[in-house]
């Protein structure tokens, strides 16, 4: 018998699986769970558009943080310039619906388009462990 929270993350997986590889519009909807989780959004940003990346993510930001479901979002960025990814996003949502919801309608908005030569890696995560 598989534990609930190995059920939740085979469709987390699934989710983030369908998000990376085929798109926002191809997120399965059979895919219901109720569940807080997290998206980490890691950017490879190149040296020249870093101010023009933060600019894109903060009216990303501002967009999503009026959907129903948001919860918090911290944009992160390395202390290395070297590292491959110089930023990263993690945010909090009340589920992985209310996340695709959110999504497809900032996908309408137009806003994406400011990310344009900035490559983005996001998935959804559930928490599994927690130190105690």
């Amino acid at each position: 018998m598989t534990s609930l929270w190995t059920r939740r993350a085979i469709h987390l997986a699934a989710l983030s699986f369908l998000t990376a590889n085929l798109g926002v519009s191809a997120m399965a909807s059979e895919i219901n769970t109720n569940i807080p989780v997290t998206l980490i959004n890691s950017f490879e940003v190149p040296e020249d558009r870093l101010a023009d990346a933060v600019r894109s993510w903060e009216q990303a930001r501002d967009f999503l943080k009026e959907q129903p479901g948001y919860i918090t979002t911290r944009l992160h960025q390395s202390l290395s310039p070297q590292a491959k990814f110089q930023l990263v996003n993690v945010a909090l949502w009340e589920s992985p619906d209310a996340y695709q919801a959110a999504i497809q309608k900032l996908g309408k908005s137009g806003i994406v388009a400011e990310f344009k030569g900035i490559s983005f890696h996001a998935a959804l995560y559930t928490v599994i462990r927690e130190d105690e």
